[in-house]
């Protein structure tokens, strides 16, 4: 989840939109992205998704990078 948190806050800084732009946007409430961008960790993907398409991407299954360590 931190990637998709850092490339949603810094696509919106490069295309020099406020959270409120965005929000408005991509259809999610301020607080969504607010807690999004903070890392809250029960998100609805749906509008994580919404946010995500404004840049052209969308969530995505990956391969689980290997636990070191545990």
């Amino acid at each position: 989840m931190n990637s998709i948190i850092h490339f949603i806050k810094e696509s919106r800084k490069k295309h020099r939109l406020t959270q409120e732009d965005l929000a408005f946007k991509a259809g999610v409430g301020l607080r969504f992205l607010r807690e999004l961008e903070r890392g809250k960790t029960t998100v609805q993907l749906d509008k994580v998704n919404a946010v995500l398409n404004m840049f052209g991407k969308q969530v995505g299954v990956t391969d689980k990078e290997p636990d070191h360590g545990n």
